[in-house]
């Protein structure tokens, strides 16, 4: 009972109060409306095709055309070969396309020729449109075959047949192909994660982690005024003490998460393609490694002024190493590593997990890794926290 009465207490503290409300509920609820609207809408997902059109005839023409009649394709000219790997480099387009010159001559030579596709790591974009393009590859071949076999058989009724007659033909058979007589349907598999999705998880769990200010601010208050001294010198167990403590940070984060997730699922209709009760469970273990990072950082901290530098030393540079921000993939191998050891990286590899139609059995070891992390950070925190020692003022 004198556990809930703290944690009660400790609600109150910090959501309790008109700036409490506004930074820790109304702020990342506003934050993950805009990550939503910027990074989830479908607008964002119309992947950006840089691409290279070398070839004057009727092939590389088709190639473009086709895709550029695809609604999840954007396509963006390039003057040159370079520009367009300046382009995916920096991740101004998701693949490039690169379509040699004389290709359509090539062809109709018997030759076998490639479209090149330039990326800078394997998604689910990715894949599609080189298997779209291998596919538009291929056809574009036996069509080129079915025109020689053409004019071969009338070159040997009437003489060497003329590239004139062979590019008409070939054009024609084209034309006949771009009016899709026979047209399928498209099923989403959910082998990869929804686009977006890294961003808006990232952005929710740096606001979640925007708890640690305000819970290491209260220790500090109450160190600093002999608060914590006096409660644990009253007839209260420790145990209920830690445990008040305990619950009531976990119960403001857990309120920060409903409302989150809610949020983004009824009123925005964002579909992430995970089960709300398996995204609380991901979220909720973050929110344990987050307190540990509190009580930890709290029990080191001496100064009150020392307090207003977490966000710049401990939230901002962790949740760039993590990957909230941009791919891992696009960092140094060093940082790579080094991001394991932060518990953003492993929360958002569980969330894309199961968004990529992976099962409960799939995200165990990010789960375990986060309850582990959440268990040696609670346990420090404990020992360090020093409940006798006052603090100082800024």
């Amino acid at each position: 009972m004198n556990s809930l009465h703290i944690a009660w207490l400790m609600v109150r503290r910090t959501i309790g109060r008109k700036r409490g409300f506004i930074a820790f509920l109304l702020l990342p609820c506003l934050v993950v409306t805009g990550a939503v609207a910027l990074f989830g809408s479908e607008q964002a997902t119309r992947a950006v095709i840089p691409y290279v059109n070398e070839d004057q005839g009727a092939a590389g023409a088709w190639i473009v055309d086709e895709l550029a009649n695809k609604e999840e394709y954007l396509l963006k000219p390039m003057n040159s070969e370079a520009e367009l790997r300046e382009a995916i480099t920096r991740q101004k387009g998701n693949s490039g396309i690169i379509i040699p010159a004389h290709y359509t001559d090539e062809l109709l030579q018997g030759k076998r020729v490639q479209v090149e596709l330039v990326e800078l790591r394997v998604s689910e974009i990715s894949y599609t449109l080189r298997a779209a393009v291998e596919g538009m590859t291929a056809g574009l071949h036996q069509s080129a075959r079915v025109v020689l076999g053409a004019t071969s058989t009338a070159s040997d009724e009437g003489g060497a047949p003329d590239p004139l007659v062979k590019q008409d033909k070939f054009e024609q058979l084209l034309q006949k192909t771009s009016e899709h007589q026979i047209s399928g349907e498209a099923t989403d598999l959910q082998m990869y994660p929804k686009p977006g999705l890294n961003n808006v998880t990232g952005f929710t769990i740096m606001f979640m982690m925007g708890l640690l200010t305000s819970a290491v601010a209260v220790i500090m208050e109450d160190r600093r005024q002999r608060t914590m001294a006096r409660v644990y010198t009253a007839p209260v167990r420790a145990y209920e003490i830690a445990l008040g403590n305990f619950l009531g940070s976990f119960a403001i984060g857990m309120i920060q998460i409903v409302l989150v997730l809610g949020i983004s699922r009824w009123l925005l209709n964002y579909d992430a393609g995970i089960p709300f009760g398996v995204h609380f469970l991901i979220l909720a273990a973050f929110m344990l490694v987050s307190m540990g990072i509190a009580s930890t950082v709290a029990g080191l901290i001496r100064e009150s002024k020392n307090a207003n530098m977490l966000n710049s030393l401990i939230i901002t540079p962790t949740c760039m190493i993590g990957g909230c921000f941009w791919p891992l993939s696009i960092m140094p191998d060093y940082m790579q590593k080094l991001a394991n050891f932060v518990p953003q990286k492993w929360t958002i590899q569980a969330v894309e997990t199961i968004s990529a139609g992976g099962t409960f059995a799939d995200i165990r070891l990010p789960l375990l890794i986060l309850c582990g992390m959440a268990a040696i950070l609670l346990t420090v925190g404990s020992v360090i926290l020093r409940p006798n020692q006052p603090g100082v003022d800024a």
